[in-house]
């Protein structure tokens, strides 16, 4: 069927009519237009988030330009969120009509945009409440889908040209107060440029952002810079976290970000040099990145979002390939992979983070390995957690000890214990001190008793033990806090003889790899080390090494210990100095204490390390050297005194 060429056209002049009549409507009428949408954004503000939002005056001008005057929003008892003197800006009309916007240009004068937390009010809490069209929990929600939205809305209203002038950025947290002054901020032809002038109460310092931007096609490769000498300082950080970081420069790329079906692939990478952050929970110095860079590949789906093992992470010259995953399909699952490919172990120590492994500076090795971490948690079947650390070795080999000589447990050496940042007085580690007990000489009910309840396996693991490891790791997810650890002897005695007792990231990774060192290069005996532990551990307040501790409880030799002196000597080892409180006031053991006893000895009895021939005629623990000074007894009458002993004959006669 065909159509005459005259109503074609008709066709044609009726529609641009149609089009023409409604420009010419919504030109004339778009200030009032403009008002009106003002108006309902300030009801929504006073009606949804309590906030009082006003415009002193709104005009077009142009075609699609819209100009703002004293744009204010202030929250209701609360200081002031923003306050702008003038807002240029245009509109796709086109986008407009379909219901997406996209800001074209901006330009901003003059104004500040502040975060202010006085007590327990913050200006900004109204605008954190969920929206109501996300609170339907009843419908899954699809990651990726989810992020794409919120990524495109967010990158649409970045316009592609953009000048901002004399705009603060403030942070008032109780007084930590921290400003960062946009004196001029350009993006033109896709090509960024700023001068921001970065104020807090420890340091002042002018910063330099360049690079490329492109909102629209999703790209961006951006630089941050210090206009001033010195690195650049992180504010806020610092007062509200005692966190200090500072770093030389930081570059930002974002290379792609596209929805492919259900899945949202974003890649890029970051980097950054001379990295350097200061934290007690971290370490006792700066601990210094010199060059890192992150290739990453995020991948996200209706029911993942996880780091794929395409990323690869570069820390000076260790090489890492993450796997990253949080699944929700059937179960909650967590997943950690991480592989360290085959490289010279001598690249690995010279790439230890300066500050955060000060005992293997100096240390030389040759040789290769490589690493792999294999890790998942199901948050509804917590005990199918699996962890899986390999280390595989190829003619490696120690040639050079750093600050911690692993050697020196071979030898007479001075142990030093720090308590509280204190250090202790010495003691010498070897056969001129006449408190040494060498090994043999220690009664074989100690060696059971302290490796029944400090590490039985000791003799046959290297250093770790994995089912310790993930019971550490539940304990620690169920509390949310790391609650509990996974220490074996050859920890505590590295711990003890070449580390410090700080709680810090730094001394726990030490630990470990200075336990691994020593186990599995057969630097020491396993007898030699447990001899060292039994001579240098503390068994109460100001008493070092058994030799010490058999006498200040018992007044005997250690070969000399009987069995329950020997379970009271392994159940304090974890609270030395507070040993006396297993006591009553009549110096005898506490019933919970006499439990733990009991239950230790039966436990024995059922590995076999005990046979009932050990316990027949043993007396209950009594404490009769200078420890019993510092038990609490009250001091009985004659007549208290009297019975007491009648009671004690009988029930030895019975």
């Amino acid at each position: 069927m065909k159509f005459p060429k005259q109503k074609i056209i008709k066709a044609l002049l009726i529609l641009a009519l149609v089009f023409a009549v409604l420009f010419f409507g919504f030109y004339f009428f778009r200030n009032s237009l403009l008002k009106q949408a003002i108006a309902k954004v300030t009801h929504k503000m006073n009606v949804e988030y309590n906030s009082t939002f006003s415009v002193k005056s709104a005009s077009f001008e142009g075609l699609s330009g819209i100009k703002l005057t004293n744009v204010v929003l202030v929250p209701k008892n609360a200081d002031t969120l923003f306050n702008i003197e003038k807002i240029e800006t245009s509109i796709s009309l086109s986008n407009l009509l379909v219901g997406d916007v996209q800001v074209g240009t901006l330009k901003v004068n003059n104004g500040y945009i502040q975060l202010v937390k006085k007590g327990k009010i913050r200006n900004f809490d109204a605008f954190l409440k969920r929206d109501k069209s996300d609170s339907d929990t009843n419908e899954k929600r699809k990651y990726a889908t989810f992020a794409y939205r919120i990524i495109s809305k967010l990158l649409n209203l970045v316009p592609t040209d953009m000048r901002l002038e004399n705009l603060n950025f403030r942070i008032d947290d109780n007084g930590k107060k921290t400003s960062i002054a946009v004196n001029k901020l350009v993006l033109n032809n896709k090509q960024l440029e700023t001068d921001l002038h970065v104020q807090s109460k420890n340091f002042d310092q002018r910063w330099n952002i360049k690079g490329f931007a492109d909102p629209r096609n999703k790209k961006a490769d951006i630089r941050f810079f210090n206009l001033d000498t010195g690195a650049i300082k992180v504010p806020y950080l610092d007062e509200r976290y005692n966190l200090k970081a500072s770093f030389d420069s930081i570059r930002l790329n974002v290379a792609n970000i596209e929805k492919d079906g259900s899945e949202l692939h974003i890649d890029g990478y970051t980097s950054i040099s001379n990295l350097k952050i200061n934290h007690p929970k971290i370490a006792s110095k700066d601990v210094v990145i010199k060059n890192a860079r992150f290739d990453y590949r995020f991948l996200l789906g209706d029911d993942f979002i996880s780091i794929d093992s395409t990323s690869s992470m570069q820390l000076n010259k260790i090489k890492v390939r993450p796997y990253v995953s949080y699944n929700t399909e059937s179960d909650t699952v967590y997943t950690l992979k991480v592989d360290i490919p085959k490289m010279k172990a001598q690249d690995f120590i010279v790439s230890l983070p300066d500050g955060l492994f000060t005992h293997f500076q100096g240390m030389e090795a040759t040789g290769n390995f490589n690493y792999k971490l294999d890790f998942k948690f199901n948050k509804n079947k917590p005990n199918t957690l699996v962890f899986d650390s390999k280390l595989n070795k190829e003619n490696l080999r120690i040639t050079k000890y750093g600050e911690a000589d692993l050697n020196k447990l071979n030898g007479e050496f001075v142990y030093r214990a720090i308590i509280q940042n204190v250090m202790q007085r010495p003691i010498l580690v070897g056969n001129a001190n006449p408190n040494y007990t060498p090994l043999d000489q220690i009664s074989p009910y100690l060696r059971k008793s302290v490796l029944t309840t400090e590490d039985p396996s000791f003799f046959s693991h290297r250093g770790f033990i994995n089912e310790a490891f993930k019971q550490s790791i539940l304990k620690n997810i169920r509390t949310k806090k790391f609650s509990r650890g996974a220490s074996t002897i050859s920890m505590q005695l590295i711990k003890n003889v070449f580390l410090t007792r700080e709680k810090t990231l730094s001394r726990k990774l030490e630990e470990i790899l200075l336990v691994y060192i020593l186990e599995n290069n057969r630097i020491a005996s396993k007898e030699r080390m447990l001899e060292v532990y039994f001579n240098i551990i503390e068994w109460g307040p100001n008493v070092y090494g058994i030799g010490e501790a058999s006498h200040f409880y018992f007044q005997k030799a250690p070969s000399a210990l009987n069995v329950d002196e020997c379970l009271f000597l392994a159940t304090i080892i974890p609270k030395p100095r507070k040993f006396m409180y297993q006591f009553n006031d009549e110096g005898n053991l506490r019933d919970y204490a006499v439990k733990n006893q009991k239950f230790l000895r039966n436990l024995m009895f059922r590995r076999g390390l005990l046979v009932p021939e050990d316990t027949i005629g043993l007396l209950p623990v009594y404490i009769s050297g200078n420890a019993r000074s510092l038990i609490k007894i009250k001091a009985p009458d004659s007549t208290a005194v009297k019975n007491d002993s009648l009671s004690l004959s009988e029930e030895f006669d019975l």
